[in-house]
């Protein structure tokens, strides 16, 4: 029903011209990172973004829409969403209301005509107003599809939701298109862009990575993430900013059930900085690692290495 738009939107113009424009809205990308950003945009594919939980997946898709100046919607995918909720569903108060209506309307509707089939026939137009835009409740993939801005859908966690969604999501993607039985097709107005994410919960389709564009993020060397904290946290003192990225990388190498993400090391940071820490001690470190570690296997196996990761 939409006609693509030629509206103008703020493209990329090089990996430069990504990684600056990241930067500029608070995202510290690596060169891989400002690459497939640049290439997702000019190429209008997709990035099936993986990696472990907490290196700034969500993050980057969120960075990307403000570089590219659009509007942000988010689908956060769970073990059983369908197509149902992820597309649109109807306002079922405003139809009941309606219904009310059009009863209180009937004898108006039917008047005049001299058979029952002609009656039904009136009646039935009723349907076409039952099921109508004014009733629809655009979900994320529809919203992205009909924004009048241009906008960035995140597709966040695709690895949770079944098998048959992956499927389904694959083919709004190809088409750039929705069909509502009840009401047509809807062209997108703008293409989205898209970003999907994966933890990694399950192995995904091969139609699914063949249609996008593949970036892995890892957590990050100690000199990026020195850089996203002193850009996050300017007050933290330089030292202990130095000492904190050293140590998180010693926990990380730890056998872990979960190792420690960027935003516990910011957390991490801010917390010692505020506890007016000048260097990390043994005693300090086993204070805090609840900051750092969310499961107490982990932080017994952290306390039986508090040297190592003091002095890291």
């Amino acid at each position: 029903m939409s006609i693509p738009s030629t509206v103008e939107t703020r493209s990329f113009t090089s990996v430069e011209d990504a990684e600056q424009r990241l930067e500029q809205v608070g995202y510290l990308s690596s060169p891989e990172i400002a690459t497939a950003a640049f290439l997702a945009d000019r190429m209008n594919k997709p990035i099936l973004v993986e990696g472990p939980a907490g290196v700034g997946k969500t993050e980057l898709a969120k960075a990307l829409a403000q570089a590219l100046d659009r509007e942000f919607i988010r689908l956060q995918c769970y073990e059983g969403l369908d197509e149902a909720k992820a597309l649109y569903e109807w306002e079922y108060a405003k139809q009941l209301l309606y219904t009310q209506l059009l009863k209180d309307k009937i004898g108006d509707m039917v008047q005049g005509t001299t058979t029952l089939a002609e009656a039904a026939d009136r009646l039935a137009t009723g349907d076409a107003v039952f099921f109508s835009e004014r009733f629809l409740l655009p979900r994320p993939i529809l919203r992205a599809q009909l924004s009048e801005r241009p906008a960035l859908l995140l597709v966040d966690e695709i690895d949770k939701a079944d098998p048959e969604f992956e499927a389904f999501l694959l083919e709004v993607l190809s088409d750039n298109a929705v069909t509502i039985p009840e009401l047509g097709t809807f062209k997108a107005k703008h293409i989205p862009r898209v970003l999907l994410t994966s933890n990694n919960a399950r192995e995904l389709s091969d139609a699914l990575k063949r249609r996008c564009l593949h970036l892995h993020i890892d957590f990050p060397d100690r000199e990026r993430e020195l850089r996203i904290v002193k850009a996050r946290l300017p007050d933290v003192p330089q030292v202990l900013a130095e000492q904190v990225v050293e140590a998180v990388a010693a926990i990380r190498s730890l056998d872990l059930k979960k190792a420690p993400s960027i935003s516990e090391t910011l957390d991490w940071a801010q917390s010692l900085a505020l506890l007016n820490a000048e260097q990390l001690t043994s005693d300090l470190v086993a204070s805090t690692l609840n900051l750092v570690l969310k499961y107490e296997g982990d932080i017994e196996k952290a306390r039986a290495n508090l040297s190592q990761i003091a002095q890291a």
